[in-house]
């Protein structure tokens, strides 16, 4: 009987334990129940792929309404996946929580910190759940006013002007998107996705649409944090508490391409996004990212800011990958999806660690933290080879198929330039493994030991996935075929 409300207990569960952690009013309990609620999320969340995989699609209907009249909540394989790597990430990073949290959050908003977690959660896991356009919004409006909130909770003063920063950005992102989903409900009489990928085709042609379509990206640009609209991201990862930004990098703009994914191959097909013609402005977007967000990374002084510009450097790639409108670039899109979720989660809870010790993540101030905290550092050298692309890591999975991508399109100059851009990944790693492992602490500096094992099991654990999923590549590579096939399909 439970196993067909699934669907809608993804949603639930964390949406109703938000509050309790209100009442609560203790940071202890707040996390343990955040932990269940995680856990639970990512059991759930195995479960409806595992059910997808042997059955096909799940469709739930909520309060019995029929779509397109009620709110369908649809589990195809591409929301199964996204469902999977967030509760997956959300998880882990709260066995890791506990400690950073107290040590850079005030006790009096501890409990605060848990309820705006468990909203973001909530959000992210509604938004690739939902079977309707206009309830992916109010979602994406409930991970977005979160984690607001939780930027705001930096120690740094000026966490709460990246707050509001992103706040304004992220209004005009949803902002931009609903209009884009008003036009089409102008043009259609329906918000459900699988009625709209059926009636768009007959109105496609029409300039209303094509400026929905225009409106759509924009608003979902802002959010993924794509260039040139990510001005709010740099900010937003450096000021915020650590864990804050451990799992915002890794689920938020992943949550927000595939938006795009599903608005542009099931909403808009194929065919017709082809008709737009828009290969040529992702494309160009992905190479202008990829290059020139990796070179401001090399000149980046604090290791948060250099991994926010990677990270809208590694939105470039997945951006590419889907410019090239074919199953292989759909491919490595969303194996590059999964993959940079593991190595950003590894990477910024590594710095969490390092900030827990020295409350500082200025590149300088790390000196000599290879002999002092050798297991944070050597997670983080793992997670910069997997960034770079090194054999046997994610990162050289993610790369490879991306390349094999552009090569089968044509495109060579577009696979030098992949080439070029994890090149430039190389020097900016290399800045924070020289001064780590090359130079020695200060004079007179303070002694500094390994963070507690509570917070390193959990930064190995995404290591050892980095490591894994760059050997054993079949589930990631098969999910990531099969996912590409139905888009390319258009199936809803």
């Amino acid at each position: 009987m439970i196993s067909t409300h699934l669907p809608a207990l993804q949603v639930v569960i964390p949406l109703l334990s938000a509050p309790i952690c209100v009442i609560l009013r203790r940071g202890y309990p707040s996390w343990l129940l955040s932990l269940f609620v995680s856990w639970l999320s990512f059991a759930i969340s195995v479960n409806l792929l595992g059910q997808v995989l042997a059955n096909g699609p799940i469709s739930y209907l909520l309060g019995g309404w029929a779509a397109p009249w009620g709110i369908e909540y649809k589990v195809d394989i591409l929301s199964a996946f996204v469902l999977l790597l967030v509760s997956g990430i959300g998880a882990v990073i709260m066995l890791f929580a506990p400690q950073s949290v107290e040590s850079e959050i005030a006790k009096d908003r501890i409990s605060l910190f848990y309820t705006m977690y468990l909203l973001t959660f909530a959000g992210l896991l509604g938004i690739a759940i939902t079977g309707d356009a206009f309830n992916l919004f109010v979602f994406l409006e409930i991970s977005s006013l979160s984690t607001y909130v939780l930027v705001s909770l930096g120690t740094s003063k000026r966490a709460m002007t990246a707050a509001f920063r992103y706040l304004i950005l992220g209004t005009v992102g949803a902002t931009f998107y609903v209009i884009g989903v008003g036009l089409m409900y102008q043009m259609t009489g329906t918000l459900n996705i699988a009625d709209l990928a059926e009636r768009l085709p007959a109105v496609a042609e029409t300039r209303t649409i094509l400026i929905a379509l225009a409106f759509l990206t924009i608003g979902i640009g802002l959010k993924a944090g794509l260039f040139p609209l990510h001005i709010w991201l740099p900010n937003a990862y450096c000021f915020a508490p650590s864990v804050v930004t451990s799992f915002l990098a890794a689920t938020a703009t992943k949550v927000a391409v595939y938006v795009l994914l599903r608005v542009y191959f099931t909403v808009f097909g194929i065919e017709t996004i082809k008709m737009m013609a828009v290969e040529e402005l992702l494309l160009a977007i992905g190479l202008i990212a990829i290059v020139l967000m990796s070179t401001v990374a090399i000149y980046q002084n604090d290791a948060k800011r250099l991994l926010a510009y990677s990270s809208v450097a590694q939105i470039g790639y997945m951006v590419i990958g889907i410019s090239m409108f074919t199953v292989n670039g759909l491919t490595a899109t969303l194996i590059h999806l999964f993959n940079h979720a593991l190595m950003n989660a590894a990477l910024f809870l590594a710095l969490a660690s390092i900030y827990y010790r020295i409350k500082s993540v200025n590149i300088q101030d790390m000196a000599g933290l290879g002999k002092a905290m050798p297991f944070s550092m050597a997670a983080f050298l793992i997670g910069g080879f997997s960034l770079i692309g090194i054999p046997l890591t994610v990162g050289f999975v993610s790369k490879w198929y991306l390349i094999v991508a552009a090569l089968e399109n044509g495109w060579w100059p577009v696979a030098v330039l992949i080439l070029f851009s994890s090149l430039l990944a190389v020097i900016y790693i290399w800045k924070i493994v020289e001064v780590t492992y090359l130079k020695p602490r200060k004079d007179g500096a303070q002694k500094i030991s390994e963070s507690p094992l509570a917070m390193l099991i959990p930064i190995w654990v995404l290591v050892c996935a980095n490591i894994y999923f760059g050997i054993d590549t079949d589930l990631t590579v098969s999910v990531a075929e099969a996912i590409s096939q139905a888009l390319i399909g258009g199936k809803p």
